[in-house]
């Protein structure tokens, strides 16, 4: 069956990806229509919007969403688009500001932990870094139940020379590559279970957040990097490196993602259209907080 499901969807994908531009976005405006007279998921993404920006008001929420509808599916045919893309396009469309001290650091053979969160366009910040640095590039990431997409992205994710690794199998992989010069990348903005979170306030919100990359960089001591991703325009993103870490060696508890989540949170309050609202983000409640609202309650 699954195999069924993927072959009928195959020749719909590869004329996605086989489009000009031109035509994608066309195709993605009529996407967005549908998009939204369905409701998708509206309740979520105005509840996250509204949470996070309690300072604005229903008018300007409204717009967010209806913005944002537009985003989710540029970047859905986006990241399709990727299973044909050319790497002139991929250079043109995803620009990558290189920084003196990267290729230092690739000089004197030091691999790097790259983070970065759900914004603008990850999926081609990936051909980005690669087309543009002389660090190999591994991305950390979770597969897809469905094997034949599975194969599909894996193709997509790797056209340009990256390599991935499932989050499962991290550890083993950066033991592997000791020798060799990686930056290895996780999208870290996500939590899946809570086992492997802290807590912080963000977007207004307390908020469960993933720390597993930075006991990882703290034991091979790598320089910590923030991956910015910015859109300039439809179809154009840029990529910036910033340096938050040296030595994580010498950070303390939680300091290397509540950074990371405070440079990613103001990079979403500056434009926060291309971030992923349509996720249920704050569904997990810390038990004491939650707690401590119901006392409040109970003695009010």
């Amino acid at each position: 069956m699954q195999a069924l499901t993927f072959y009928l969807a195959y020749p719909f994908i590869y004329a996605i990806a086989l489009m000009p531009f031109r035509m994608l976005y066309i195709v993605s405006d009529v996407l967005c229509l549908l998009l939204k007279a369905s409701g998708y998921r509206k309740k979520v993404i105005v509840q996250n919007l509204r949470n996070s920006f309690p300072e604005k008001d229903d008018a300007a929420i409204s717009d967010l969403c209806n913005r944002y509808y537009r985003y989710l599916c540029d970047l859905t045919l986006e990241t399709l688009k990727t299973i044909r893309m050319s790497e002139r396009s991929a250079k043109k469309r995803c620009v990558f500001h290189n920084q003196p001290w990267l290729d230092q650091l690739y000089a004197e053979r030091k691999s790097i932990m790259i983070v970065m969160g759900h914004h603008g366009n990850w999926e081609w910040a990936g051909p980005g870094f690669t087309l543009h640095t002389k660090h190999q590039l591994v991305v950390v990431y979770r597969p897809l139940k469905h094997p034949y997409f599975e194969k599909m992205m894996v193709r997509a994710r790797t056209r340009f020379g990256t390599q991935i690794t499932p989050v499962d199998k991290t550890l083993r992989d950066m033991m592997a590559n000791q020798n060799k010069i990686t930056a290895t990348a996780f999208i870290a903005d996500q939590v899946s279970m809570l086992k492997n979170a802290d807590w912080m306030t963000f977007l207004n919100q307390e908020t469960a957040i993933y720390t597993g990359y930075e006991r990882l960089a703290q034991k091979f001591n790598y320089p910590v990097v923030y991956m910015r991703v910015t859109r300039v325009k439809r179809g154009y993103y840029e990529v910036t490196p910033e340096l938050l870490f040296m030595n994580p060696k010498d950070t303390g508890a939680n300091e290397i993602a509540e950074t990371f989540m405070k440079k990613l949170e103001q990079d979403i309050i500056k434009d926060p259209v291309p971030w992923l609202w349509s996720h249920r983000r704050w569904k997990h409640v810390r038990k004491n907080h939650a707690k401590a609202e119901n006392l409040v309650a109970v003695n009010a």
